[in-house]
């Protein structure tokens, strides 16, 4: 699913308008980033949890060529999905709330 999908779902489902539903999904998405730039983790109850984490520096190895590399120390966003939302996809549940 796109950012446009997701847009076009709020205004589907919200009434919104077009533009206005853009913008919610954009005020939305920096909202999250802002956040886990800042350090903080953003949780979202029923669904999960974004949060940065440090990869620790390592060597590693050029597929291609064998030739061994030093991969360095990097941030990564992770997501933990909730309980709920695990069960859900595990268990093949239709979502709650959902007409389809």
């Amino acid at each position: 699913m796109t950012k446009a999908e997701v847009a076009n779902l709020l205004m589907e489902k919200t009434g919104l308008g077009r533009n206005e539903s853009y913008e919610a999904v954009e005020i939305f998405l920096d909202g999250v980033k802002k956040a886990l730039l800042q350090g903080e983790k953003v949780s979202l109850v029923g669904f999960g949890t974004f949060l940065i984490k440090t990869k620790k520096s390592r060597n590693g190895r050029n597929p291609r060529t064998g030739e061994q590399i030093f991969i360095e120390e990097k941030n990564v966003v992770v997501f933990k999905p909730g309980k709920a939302f695990r069960d859900i996809v595990n268990d093949g549940q239709a979502i709650p709330g959902d007409d389809e």
